[in-house]
C-alpha cells in the first residue's frame, strides 16, 4: 500500500497540493513570524506555493495575517519574494 502524502492547500491560489511542495510561513508560540522552507519549524503555519504571483495574491488578499492572526511584517515578504524569485527550496 502506498504512504499517503499530505496536501496543504496554498493561502494565495487556494489549490491543495502536496505539502513538500509548498512554502511554510510559521507564527510561532512567541508570536515571531518566520518563513520555514523545511517545514518543520514548530508553530501555526499557513502555505504557499513557490510562485511569486501566489504570493502577490495572498498579499492583496491579505491571506498570510488571517491564517496566522497576526500583522506580517515587510521583511517577512521581502524574504519571500527574493528566495521565490531566486527558485530556492530553502534546502
Amino acid at each position: 500500500m502506498p504512504k499517503k502524502i499530505p496536501m496543504r492547500q496554498c493561502v494565495g491560489c487556494r489549490e491543495m497540493k502536496p505539502k513538500r511542495e509548498l512554502v511554510r510561513v510559521v507564527r510561532s508560540a512567541e508570536g515571531e513570524i518566520s518563513v520555514d522552507f523545511r517545514g518543520k519549524a514548530p508553530g501555526r503555519g499557513a502555505y504557499l506555493c513557490p510562485d511569486p504571483a501566489c504570493l502577490k495574491r495572498a498579499i492583496r488578499a491579505k491571506a498570510l495575517e488571517r491564517n496566522l492572526d497576526t500583522a506580517i511584517p515587510q521583511a517577512v515578504y521581502e524574504r519571500l519574494v527574493e528566495r521565490m524569485e531566486a527558485g530556492d527550496d530553502g534546502t
